[in-house]
C-alpha cells in the first residue's frame, strides 16, 4: 500500500531527538529558543514563538487582540475545521466567503463584500502551499480602515482589521519575493506530522506587526499567555535564587517542548536544499505523467508572483459529481493507493450546518471540493511509486467516467 503522507524519520532527527532527552531538558528550553529564532531568520520576520500546534497559534492571536462576542471574522469556506473552530472558541462570528477557481485560496472580491463594522480579523488559508493574494489583502484593511471599530488598546494601536494568516500549509512558500511569515501581520505555521517541515506536533506564530508594535514584546506577552499565565518559564526559573514567579493573568498551556524543537532544527537545516527539492522534483514528475490527459486539471505551483512550497498535490477532474468522484477515490485504493480529498468545506460540516450555514452559498467551494482529489506527496516516495499512483488514476477515471 502506498501511503498518503507519512512523516520522514531519519537517523538525524533520531540522534537529535536523543540528545535532548539525554540532555536532561526536554520541555520548553534552549533548543526551542534556538528553532524560534531560526524561524524568523529563515522567514523574515520579526519574532517566532512556537507552540504546540497552530491551532493554538490561531487561537492565542484571535484573543490577545481580543477578539469576541459580537465581532466577526472573515475566512474561506474551503479550509480545515480549526480556522473556523477557533473563532467559535472565542465567541466571535465567522463569517465565510468564496474561493478562487484557480488556486483554492479566498477570493480577495469576496472579502471585501463581506467586510462590516463587526469585522475584526481577516484570516486567508494559504491552501497546499500556495500563498494568497496579500498585496490586495492588505490593501482592503487599509481601504476599509475608516469601517473599523477598535474595543481596546491594541486594537486601536492598529486602527484596522488584523490580517492573520493561516500558513499551516505554506512554510517555505514565496510571494513576491518574500517568504510566508512575512507577508502580513501574523501568521501560524503548522508542523504537524503530515506537513512539510514537521515536529511531530507543533506549529509557530510568525509575528511582523507594523510600528507602533514592538514584535519582540509582544512576543514576551505571548509567552505569558501561552504558559498559564507564568511570568517566567521554567527555562528562567533554573537560574540561582530565581524560583519565584507570579501568575499574571489566567493564561493558557500550549508551549512547545524541547523534543519537537529538536525535530524541527533538524527539519529546517536541510528544509531548501532538500526537503523543498524533493518535493518539488514529485510535484513536477507527477504534473507531466498526468497532464496527457485532458480530464485532469493540474493544480498550479507556480505563477509570476507566488511560487508554492508543494505542500499538496490537488488534482481536479474535470465534469464529474461528487459521487463519481468518491467511486474514483474507492477504485485508486482498490490498486492500493491512498489518496485523501482537502477538504470538505466548513459550512457542510454538521456543526456549522446547522447554525444555519449553507455550503451552496459557496459555489466555487462547492465545485473544487466536488472534483478534488488529493495524491500522495512525501518525502520518500519513489518516481517507481509516482508511477503506479498515475497508473491508478487513469484506471479509475478510465473505469467510472
Amino acid at each position: 500500500m502506498i501511503p498518503f503522507s507519512p512523516p520522514h524519520i531519519d537517523d538525524k532527527i533520531c540522534n537529535a531527538v536523543v540528545e535532548a532527552l539525554k540532555s536532561g531538558w526536554i520541555t520548553t528550553g534552549p533548543r526551542t529558543k534556538e528553532f524560534e529564532k531560526k524561524i524568523s531568520a529563515y522567514c523574515g520576520n520579526k519574532a517566532t514563538i512556537c507552540l504546540n500546534s497552530a491551532t493554538a497559534g490561531l487561537e492565542i492571536m484571535l484573543r490577545w487582540f481580543g477578539v469576541g462576542p459580537g465581532d466577526e471574522v472573515i475566512l474561506p469556506a474551503y479550509t480545515y475545521s480549526a480556522t473556523a473552530n477557533v473563532v467559535m472558541h472565542c465567541g466571535a462570528t465567522p463569517v465565510f466567503v468564496d474561493v478562487n477557481a484557480d488556486d483554492f485560496n479566498i477570493s480577495a472580491l469576496e472579502i471585501e463584500k463581506a467586510i462590516s463594522a463587526k469585522t475584526k480579523v481577516i484570516m486567508p488559508v494559504d491552501f497546499g502551499g500556495m500563498p494568497c493574494d496579500y498585496t490586495e489583502i492588505n490593501a482592503l484593511v487599509l481601504k476599509h480602515a475608516t469601517k473599523f471599530i477598535a474595543a481596546n488598546e491594541i486594537q486601536k494601536r492598529l486602527g484596522r482589521i488584523l490580517v492573520l494568516s493561516d500558513s499551516a500549509h505554506s512554510f517555505g512558500a514565496n510571494y513576491k519575493g518574500k517568504k510566508a511569515g512575512a507577508l502580513t501581520d501574523v501568521s501560524v505555521f503548522s508542523f504537524h506530522a503530515v506537513k512539510n517541515l514537521t515536529t511531530a506536533e507543533g506549529g509557530a506564530v510568525a509575528l511582523n506587526l507594523p510600528v507602533p508594535f514592538d514584535n519582540v514584546e509582544i512576543y514576551k506577552a505571548l509567552c505569558v499567555k501561552t504558559l498559564h499565565g507564568q511570568n517566567k518559564d521554567a527555562l528562567a526559573k533554573t537560574q540561582k535564587g530565581n524560583w519565584k514567579y507570579d501568575i499574571v493573568e489566567p493564561g493558557y498551556k500550549c508551549n512547545m517542548t524541547d523534543l519537537s524543537a529538536a525535530i524541527g532544527l533538524v527539519e529546517l537545516d536541510r528544509y531548501d536544499n532538500d526537503t523543498l527539492l524533493k518535493r518539488k522534483h514529485i510535484v513536477d514528475l507527477y504534473s507531466q505523467l498526468l497532464k496527457s490527459d485532458s480530464r485532469i486539471q493540474l493544480p498550479v505551483f507556480e505563477t509570476e508572483t507566488k511560487r508554492s512550497c508543494f505542500h499538496l498535490f490537488p488534482l481536479r477532474v474535470k465534469g464529474i459529481t461528487e459521487v463519481q468522484r468518491d467511486q474514483i477515490i474507492q477504485k485508486i485504493f482498490d490498486e492500493d493507493v491512498s489518496v485523501n480529498v482537502h477538504f470538505i468545506p466548513v459550512p457542510a460540516m454538521s456543526f456549522y450546518a446547522n447554525l444555519g450555514y449553507k455550503v451552496k452559498n459557496y459555489p466555487v467551494t462547492c465545485d473544487n471540493f466536488s472534483r478534488e482529489i488529493s495524491l500522495p506527496l512525501y518525502y520518500d516516495l519513489s518516481d517507481e511509486q509516482i508511477h503506479t499512483v498515475v497508473k491508478a488514476v487513469f484506471k479509475a477515471i478510465n473505469t467510472v467516467c
